[in-house]
């Protein structure tokens, strides 16, 4: 009985750690669609893509190091949340301040 509790235990935080985590991947790959976007149409120069690049690897290199123990916290993903947010508001504000590839 406690064996089976146990395997129910696990499998159950499991099925959440990789819920978070598809979440996360989820948000990186629509903000890569949302910076391909931009490139594509004009809205962002060279040096706006390279910053915002840059910035969805740091998140990438921040996921990586807190799931680096087997667990992230409640801090740590807090904090790549966190990251996430600040990186979709720099995708928004440079692909609308008037300055264009053309």
């Amino acid at each position: 009985m406690k064996a089976k509790l146990l395997a129910a235990t696990i499998l159950f935080m499991a099925i959440g750690i990789s819920n978070s985590d598809a979440q996360t991947w989820q948000y990186a790959k629509n903000e890569r669609s949302r910076i391909k976007g931009g490139v594509k149409s004009g809205e962002l120069t060279r040096n706006e893509t390279k910053n915002l690049v840059n910035d969805q690897k740091e998140i990438r290199q921040d996921v990586k190091a807190a799931k680096a123990d087997g667990r992230v916290t409640k801090c740590e993903r807090k904090n790549i949340r966190h990251d996430q947010r600040q990186a979709s508001y720099n995708i928004y504000r440079k692909k609308h301040n008037c300055r264009d590839k053309n």
